[in-house]
């Protein structure tokens, strides 16, 4: 069987890691891939966004099946395109990913349908969105209505910054036509939990909860970032919890997307604020998470291309989705610098012995080596029965990974293993 996935990070390297377990595999292909993904796949330099030749490369090399990864091609409609191809897809359709493309949608769907989420006010017009700060609480949150690379959202703790955000959204184009529309929300407090769940637009199966670290700096500090790690399972999402969203708002969600006639299948994910009020959604992404996908998926002790198949069939309440009782940690390496400028092209040194515990993101070939390309360069992860264990192991793993300038967080899993000790 042949199998292609798009996108070219650590997500999918994770993903093209645990397709391979199936034995009925016998080729996969990254589009584009990147040099780390080159040990697992074949890498075809085809960016994720151009559907045309995705589509194309499809049909003339037989793809069985295709993972569409990351979200901007998601919202292109790359699954519809292949679909219409003949070639059955993992991932939703384009009518289907607005969920994450537009956040002016996710909150109108919310409210329509009575899902938990943060009050907000939404403008296109940048004079009154000013005019909406001079009153409005303080601290609060400025987001890009569109895709921002998951760097679209700004919390503002005074009201210089909160002008600040908007000027730079909507006047500035930082964001391009993603900033042209902007959500202002209320400023939400408790732990945050990610949620990644598979469904097939009928069933919803939530995968193990994790906790991203957004802040490039220890103890939460500096700019937000793609994530610099995570940890699974997240402490706070007990067994309550997951019950009160399962009802409140997983279930409601792929309900309302029915609704709307946008049924949504693939993994949809769910960004979570565990107020004093109840779970509430901070955000809805269309695809898996990343760095969060590094933690979750070495967890799963199911086949992956079968569940994935079975959300694609409609038939994942049949389908056996079981993961490991234990615990993971995935720390990220960056290039020094990161997430503003930074210099690439230094070569990665990686021992052998721990290839398979670590996701290449943001590296190429060049001259047969390894070398950085990207802010963030790797994952480092390591599964064990504790959570102390898993964090303890996965920055032993650091401390055999080098590169030039390389930076890591000294604190991933601190405040999850804080909670343990309180619980």
């Amino acid at each position: 069987m042949k199998i292609m996935v798009v996108g070219g990070g650590g997500r999918e390297h994770a993903i093209i890691k645990k397709i391979k377990e199936n034995k009925d595999v016998t080729e996969v292909f990254a589009l584009p891939g990147n040099g780390g993904i080159a040990a697992d796949a074949t890498c075809v330099p085809i960016k994720a966004v151009d559907v045309d030749s995705i589509v194309d490369f499809a049909r003339d090399n037989a793809i069985d099946y295709a993972v569409v990864a990351p979200d901007d091609p998601l919202v292109l409609g790359c699954v519809d395109a292949l679909e219409e191809a003949g070639v059955p897809c993992f991932g939703p359709r384009a009518n289907a990913a607005i969920i994450e493309g537009s956040k002016v949608f996710s909150k109108h769907l919310m409210k329509k349908y009575g899902i938990p989420t943060a009050a907000c006010e939404i403008f296109d017009d940048m004079d009154a969105a000013l005019k909406y700060l001079e009153t409005a609480p303080i601290p609060t949150v400025i987001k890009a209505d569109g895709l921002a690379l998951g760097k679209g959202v700004i919390i503002a703790q005074t009201r210089d910054e909160a002008r600040d955000a908007v000027l730079a959204m909507m006047r500035d184009k930082t964001f391009g036509k993603s900033g042209e529309r902007i959500v202002i929300e209320e400023f939400l407090t408790g732990p945050e939990v990610s949620v990644l769940s598979f469904t097939d637009g009928k069933t919803v199966v939530p995968m193990v909860s994790s906790m991203d670290h957004k802040r490039v700096g220890d103890n939460d500090t500096g700019l937000n970032t793609g994530g610099m790690g995570t940890v699974a399972p997240n402490p706070y999402y007990t067994e309550a919890v997951a019950a009160e969203c399962m009802e409140k708002i997983f279930l409601p969600t792929v309900n309302a997307m029915n609704a709307e006639g946008r049924t949504f299948k693939g993994c949809l994910y769910f960004g979570l604020m565990l107020t004093a009020d109840g779970p509430k959604v901070i955000e809805y992404n269309c695809r898996f998470g990343d760095p969060e996908t590094q933690v979750v998926l070495p967890l799963l002790e199911s086949d992956l291309l079968t569940v994935m198949k079975a959300t694609t069939n409609g038939t994942l309440a049949e389908t056996e989705v079981k993961f490991a009782d234990k615990n993971a940690c995935c720390v990220i390496m960056a290039s020094g610098g990161y997430p503003s400028s930074y210099p690439k092209g230094f070569e990665i040194t990686i021992p052998a012995d721990i290839e398979d515990k670590v996701y290449v993101a943001g590296a190429e070939l060049k001259d047969g080596k390894l070398v950085t390309s990207g802010g963030r360069v790797l994952g480092a992860v390591d599964i064990a029965d504790t959570l102390g264990e898993a964090i303890d192991n996965a920055y032993a793993l650091v401390d055999k990974i080098s590169f030039e300038g390389a930076y890591f967080r000294h604190d991933i899993g601190r405040r999850a293993m804080a909670a343990l000790e309180e619980n």
